[in-house]
C-alpha cells in the first residue's frame, strides 16, 4: 500500500497556485504603480490662463523695441539697419514692410526697473496672442481641417501651443499638438520642455518629450545630447523669429540666412533660415504683405520621420506667423493659413508704449 504524502506536503501544493496569483498580482501593482509614476512624471505643465480681449489689426511694422531697462540706463540695443530695396514691381504695397518713426514709449512706473532687471520680460514681446488657421494639405490624399497657435506668457514664463486637426474638430482623423514651454531670456526664448504628440484615427498615439538644460537636451529616446546656446524647439522657433525681426536683431531681405539651432525629436540640427522674398498673401482676412522664410537643410530631417516647417511672418502684424506649412517624408504636408484676426491679452499696465499713428 503506497504511503500518503505528509499533511504539511499537501498544503504546500494546494497553497502554491494562491501564491503565485498572490505574486502575479503583487507583480501587476508594481508595474501599475511604477506607470502611474511615469504618467505623472511625463504629464506636461498646465496650460497659461489667458483673457484674450482684442482683435490685432495690420498696422506698420513697430521699429525695434527697447527694454524698459533702457529707460533706466541700461544700454541700448543696437538700430537695426535697413533691408536691402526690393524692385518696386516685385510687391505692390511694399511701404507695409518700412519701419516707421520710432515710437514713443509711454514713462515707466517707479517700479519698472527693478521688474526688467529681475528678468522680467520687455515690451519688445508680443503679448498673449491667438491666431487660428484654415488647413489643407495632403495625408495619403488630400486634406482639410483647422488649425491653432497660442502664444502665452506670464511674466517671464511662456508656452507655445500649435494644435492642427484633420477633419471635424468634433470627429478628426488626425491631430498633432505642438506644445513648448519655459522662459523669455535676455537673449532670446529658452525652451525647458517640448511635448510633441501626433493621433491618428484607428492608431495608437505617438508622444515625444525633450527637456532642455543649460547646453544639453534629452532627447525623445532618452540619449542626452549637447546644444548651443539659443536652441529652439519645432513650436517655440516661429516666436523666436518674430522675437528676433521685432528687435531687429536680425534683417529680413531676400537672401539672408538666420542660423537657429533646432532641437527636433530625434536630433540636434544647425538649422537655417533662409529668406526666399516678400510675397504677398490673399487670406480671409484681407491680402497680407509677408516675408517667407524657408529651412535650408530641412530634407534631412524629413528622412527621420521629422515635422519640417517653412513660415510666413507678416510685419504689420508684429511679424507672426500668418502662414505655416508643415512637410514630412512621403509628400504629406499641412499647409495653414490665417483665416480671422489675431486675438490678443490686454497689455500689462507697467510696460505700456505708444506708437504714433504713421502718415
Amino acid at each position: 500500500m503506497p504511503r500518503r504524502p505528509p499533511l504539511a506536503r499537501l498544503i504546500a501544493v494546494a497553497l502554491l497556485p494562491g501564491a503565485v496569483l498572490l505574486a502575479h498580482w503583487g507583480l501587476g501593482t508594481a508595474v501599475w504603480r511604477l506607470r502611474q509614476d511615469w504618467a505623472a512624471e511625463a504629464a506636461p505643465p498646465p496650460r497659461i490662463q489667458v483673457a484674450f480681449v482684442r482683435a490685432l489689426r495690420p498696422s506698420a511694422p513697430p521699429p525695434p523695441a527697447r527694454r524698459l531697462a533702457t529707460l533706466a540706463g541700461a544700454p541700448a540695443a543696437p538700430a537695426p539697419v535697413a533691408p536691402t530695396p526690393l524692385a518696386a514691381a516685385s510687391l505692390p504695397a511694399l511701404e507695409a514692410l518700412r519701419a516707421p518713426e520710432p515710437p514713443q514709449l509711454v514713462a515707466a512706473e517707479p517700479g519698472a526697473a527693478s521688474a526688467a532687471d529681475a528678468g522680467e520680460p520687455g515690451p519688445e514681446w508680443p503679448l498673449s496672442t491667438r491666431i487660428d488657421y484654415r488647413l489643407s494639405g495632403y495625408y495619403r490624399g488630400e486634406i482639410t481641417g483647422s488649425a491653432r497657435v497660442e502664444w502665452l506668457r506670464d511674466g517671464a514664463h511662456y508656452q507655445m501651443h500649435l494644435d492642427f486637426v484633420v477633419g471635424l474638430e468634433s470627429a478628426p482623423l488626425m491631430s498633432v499638438q505642438l506644445a513648448s514651454d519655459g522662459r523669455l531670456g535676455p537673449d532670446g526664448i529658452e525652451p525647458r520642455r517640448y511635448d510633441e504628440t501626433k493621433r491618428l484615427l484607428f492608431a495608437a498615439p505617438y508622444q515625444a518629450t525633450l527637456h532642455f538644460e543649460p547646453g544639453r537636451v534629452q532627447l525623445a529616446d532618452g540619449h542626452v545630447e549637447p546644444v548651443l546656446a539659443g536652441a529652439q524647439d519645432a513650436a517655440s522657433q516661429f516666436v523666436h523669429l518674430t522675437w528676433l525681426c521685432l528687435t531687429g536683431r536680425r534683417t529680413l531681405a531676400p537672401g539672408v540666412a538666420i542660423d537657429v539651432p533646432l532641437v527636433l525629436p530625434r536630433r540636434v540640427y544647425a538649422w537655417r533660415y533662409e529668406v526666399v522674398g516678400a510675397e504677398p498673401l490673399d487670406t480671409r482676412y484681407g491680402r497680407l504683405d509677408t516675408w517667407h522664410l524657408r529651412p535650408a537643410r530641412g530634407d534631412a530631417a524629413m528622412q527621420t520621420g521629422d515635422l519640417v516647417a517653412e513660415v510666413w511672418l507678416a510685419p504689420a502684424l508684429q511679424y507672426l506667423p500668418v502662414r505655416i506649412r508643415v512637410r514630412q517624408n512621403g509628400g504629406n504636408y499641412a499647409d495653414m493659413l490665417i483665416k480671422s484676426a489675431p486675438l490678443q491679452a490686454a497689455a500689462p499696465q507697467s510696460t505700456t508704449t505708444t506708437t504714433r499713428s504713421p502718415p
